[in-house]
């Protein structure tokens, strides 16, 4: 990798980009005001539906994940499945860390509740493949890698998420004499949830990067497109937070303790992972970006898929489809604090690196980032 001067600062958020916290408990406030006073607009937003999966959250994501993945250079994304390590690295902490972790969390934590333990199991199993490229994007990891790793992990869930969620619901339990769970997962809403949530932002951004480059050039797409859609990624997450809360807040708000029992093993599980995707990425000799985007792959879950493969497999109002709603609203300010502690944890992990970026990260280094 060629690298710039060494003179070019080290990438940090923008001013608006600061602030998100203060925009994302806004927006949380605005969902749950409209859940207690205008429940009318949660069943509204109920109707809009097809099969499992809740058209305006579809519309909140695509609009968050589009300016992202138009941002990602393909060409380089090949080079990234070279990187055997990387790409080891981040099947194992998703796909046998993460949700053995989950299980074991779910079973020290709540042994007495079984509801709620499945649906914790379920969030595990489901691994993240949208909002993950936000936080990644905010923490100035490897855009390219987080492309990568997501189109891996969304082939892996639609071929294993049933395989694993027998795996863990009944054969494991037997094995340490636990209590089982019988359960079916419909195959069509993994499938569905994959499409949607990644094929149809990837397939665009990657057509905008295309045909942009193609008819204007790379310095005019990237000098003059990107800086004019990049803030939807942010207006599209407000908006999924106020849908999220707007649709379940009143659950939330009506189960106070229950929320409190099933946030404290998530917010133990996206810290133990990030650290651990984290240890890993310094082990392996990896650069903060792709160290950063292999921690927040491992951290992140894809909540959407949680939630429609719970109330589709035990129902709207049961306490598996409640820990499902649960994980996104814990999800995000969690994830959100660790891009701050990734930033953080930058000139202080990788003090010899921070003058000289690797070409994701001059990337980065735009006039709304200085």
């Amino acid at each position: 990798m060629t690298s710039p001067s060494a003179s070019t600062p080290p990438a940090r958020l923008s001013t608006v980009d600061r602030y998100l916290p203060a925009w994302i408990l806004a927006a949380m406030a605005v969902g749950l005001v409209l859940a207690v006073f205008a429940p009318a607009v949660g069943e509204l937003l109920h109707s809009f539906q097809v099969g499992s999966v809740s058209v305006p959250i579809a519309v909140g994501l695509l609009v968050m994940m589009y300016p992202v993945l138009a941002k990602v250079r393909y060409s380089d994304a090949r080079a990234v499945a070279g990187d055997r390590w990387l790409l080891i690295s981040s099947l194992v902490l998703n796909w046998l860390l993460g949700p053995a972790l989950m299980f074991a969390l779910a079973w020290i934590l709540l042994p007495d509740l079984p509801e709620y333990r499945t649906g914790l199991i379920i969030v595990g199993l489901a691994r993240c493949i949208a909002m993950v490229l936000i936080w990644n994007d905010l923490a100035c990891g490897d855009r390219e890698a987080a492309a990568f790793l997501v189109a891996v992990n969304s082939v892996f869930q639609v071929l294993a998420f049933s395989a694993l969620g027998w795996f863990y619901l009944q054969i494991l339990p037997t094995w340490l004499g636990l209590a089982t769970t019988s359960a079916s997962f419909s195959f069509w809403a993994i499938t569905l949830s994959v499409l949607v949530f990644l094929g149809i932002p990837l397939a665009l951004g990657y057509l905008s990067r295309r045909v942009g480059e193609a008819t204007r050039g790379r310095d005019w797409y990237e000098e003059r497109f990107l800086p004019r859609v990049s803030p939807f990624a942010l207006y599209g997450l407000l908006f999924t937070i106020v849908m999220l809360f707007a649709l379940q807040g009143q659950q939330v708000l009506d189960r106070p303790l229950d929320v409190v029992r099933i946030a404290l093993p998530l917010l133990v599980y996206f810290v133990v992972m990030f650290v651990a995707g984290y240890l890993a990425g310094l082990l392996i000799g990896l650069t903060y970006e792709r160290t950063t985007t292999l921690a927040f792959t491992a951290a992140g879950n894809n909540f959407e898929l949680a939630i429609a493969v719970s109330i589709g497999t035990f129902g709207a109002t049961s306490g598996q489809a409640l820990t499902g709603i649960i994980g996104p609203l814990i999800e995000v300010p969690a994830l959100v604090a660790l891009v701050y502690v990734a930033l953080w944890l930058r000139p202080r992990l990788f003090p010899s690196r921070i003058d000289e970026p690797s070409d994701a990260a001059a990337r980065h280094l735009t006039p709304e980032r200085v």
